[in-house]
């Protein structure tokens, strides 16, 4: 190892326990199955305080008053009606993915942004806002674009999450649907650092515009390790087909070495607090629509893991069954984690301004070293 660059004690590659930043947003408590915003529980937030509360929690620190929440609200639903030009990109993007699409589209609702080059504290925190407004507005809008119906705008007399699936599927959910997308996006809001969190703080720390750390955010989400984990427990219950099917279907990956989707945690030591209550909002969403068969493979599945391996199950076994029912395709799984979790990113990124250090570790090198230049001639 070169002079100068110290090992990190105890560490398993990866960053793993790795002290990054000092934060006030989130706190994880991976032994006791605790995640806080702000000090608040996500148990006692998720479905008591509304998804734009939730905003305000994270990007201030405090649940807002009424005056606050009015004008929160009014300042997201504005932010859903899309610039032109970034329609006009959605429209002549390649159908390739979600995610490719809302990474170009957040590159590009920022040469579009009134505050475009304006770093204060106060642009920012508008920039942040829009963003959060701006996210459910291009997934929705790719999607329906892409299956050739007509872009929707938001409605003031929608909350976001309602206004959110009413984007998507061109409908007015039920008060039952609208409170359980408010409940999910509230419980996936944020998450400590996360791979796409980090990047999004690693960008801010160099002073990049808010925008280019949400880009960068998104870019860390698309890949399968982070963000794809939900359309994978979808793929996995629509193999196994049947509750009696799942201890045999577990045990063959199992014995092939494969992972099973939707368990197990880089920081919870047991049950993540998400994945509780997400389990009963999915068995609450197929009693309401009577379509519990979907839920009914995934509990055999989460019975049949802990009795061969004893792992627990983490935030994306059950959200995807949530989903499906609130009419969000699986091909939108993953774009709909950054609806919700561009409130995190935001918050951090505001946070990282705020006290900024450019984040610059060390590499433990492991290459050769004094390698001569071959003899010339």
């Amino acid at each position: 190892m070169p002079r100068g660059v110290a090992a990190v004690s105890g560490t398993r590659g990866g960053l793993q326990d790795v002290v990054a930043c000092s934060t006030e947003i989130c706190f994880i408590d991976g032994d006791r199955g605790r995640l806080l915003y702000r000090g608040y529980s996500v148990e006692d937030l998720a479905g008591r305080v509304s998804f734009e509360e939730a905003c305000h929690l994270l990007w201030t620190g405090a649940l807002p008053g009424a005056a606050e929440l009015a004008a929160l609200r009014a300042a997201l639903c504005a932010a859903g009606a899309l610039p032109p030009v970034v329609l006009g990109l959605l429209r002549d993007l390649p159908r390739t993915t979600g995610m490719a699409a809302l990474r170009t589209a957040v590159s590009a609702l920022g040469q579009c942004d009134p505050d475009a080059g304006d770093g204060s504290p106060a642009a920012n925190r508008r920039k942040a806002v829009r963003l959060t407004g701006q996210v459910p507005a291009v997934v929705a809008a790719w999607w329906r674009l892409a299956s050739g119906e007509p872009v929707l705008t938001p409605v003031p007399e929608l909350g976001h999450a309602a206004n959110f699936l009413r984007l998507l599927t061109g409908r007015a959910p039920s008060e039952l649907h609208a409170r359980a997308m408010d409940t999910a996006l509230v419980l996936h809001a944020d998450h400590e650092l996360n791979a796409s969190t980090f990047a999004a703080r690693v960008t801010a720390a160099t002073l990049a515009d808010m925008h280019a750390a949400v880009t960068s955010a998104v870019g860390a989400l698309e890949g399968p390790l982070h963000g794809g984990a939900n359309y994978d427990v979808m793929q996995a219950v629509a193999e196994i087909g049947s509750p009696a099917a799942a201890d045999g279907w577990v045990r063959e990956r199992l014995a092939a070495g494969a992972k099973i989707p939707g368990f197990g945690h880089r920081v919870y030591h047991t049950v993540d607090p998400r994945a509780a209550v997400l389990k009963r909002l999915a068995r609450s969403l197929g009693e309401a629509a009577g379509d519990l068969d979907a839920f009914r493979v995934t509990e055999a599945l989460e019975g049949s893991v802990w009795r061969q391996r004893r792992l627990y199950p983490n935030v994306d076994l059950y959200s995807g069954d949530c989903y499906r029912i609130l009419g969000i395709p699986v091909q939108l799984l993953t774009p709909v984690f950054a609806v919700s979790r561009v409130s995190g990113w935001t918050a951090h990124v505001l946070e990282q301004y705020e006290h900024n250090r450019l984040i610059r570790p060390r590499a433990a090198y492991s290459g050769p070293t004094q390698r001569p230049l071959p003899a010339s001639g």
